[in-house]
């Protein structure tokens, strides 16, 4: 049984890959909006990923027999001045959801909850891909900054990005 404290946090999490989900549309729209049709696709697989973060998490609820509550989600911002502060925006932002993450991973430890820590496991994992994957996309568009033709060339290589569903859910769903 899950301690009232993890449980708490394991919904507000699942609002916070919501909100997240929200976050990457809204930067979907917007890169689509500025003609960036790559761009726009790298967030929408990032979109449609959050959501799977969030289903895998109401999954687990659901298997440990602990109710899912949703949440309002906030409201998101809806420009950028350029594809390089979306995804500076995103690296701080996934910072955040990672210093979450290990804020549930130590609420499990601290509950000696061996199969929430195990399932965290994941979780810190694709933090660490979600981070990075940010990274290298600020140095790539720092790269090109001004480049007409380079952030063409960019734009293309991330209409190639095609979404793949997350392991954990690869037999759920």
């Amino acid at each position: 049984m899950l301690s009232n404290k993890l449980h708490e946090a394991l919904n507000a999490q699942i609002n916070a890959e919501l909100w997240s989900a929200y976050l990457y549309l809204s930067m979907s729209l917007d890169a689509e909006n500025k003609g960036l049709k790559g761009v726009a696709n790298w967030f929408h697989i990032q979109f449609k990923e959050e959501q799977d973060h969030a289903r895998i998490l109401m999954n687990y609820l659901l298997s440990r027999d602990a109710e899912v509550k949703l949440a309002p989600i906030a409201e998101v911002r809806t420009s950028w001045a350029s594809s390089l502060e979306m995804f500076k925006d995103t690296l701080e932002h996934e910072k955040k959801v990672t210093a979450m993450i290990h804020n549930l991973a130590a609420i499990a430890a601290e509950d000696k909850d061996y199969a929430s820590s195990n399932m965290l496991v994941w979780f810190v994992n694709e933090q660490v891909e979600e981070e990075e994957n940010a990274r290298e996309m600020i140095t790539a568009f720092d790269a090109v900054e001004g480049n007409k033709f380079g952030l063409y060339m960019l734009d293309k290589e991330l209409a190639a990005r095609v979404y793949a569903v997350p392991s954990p859910l690869a037999t759920k769903e």
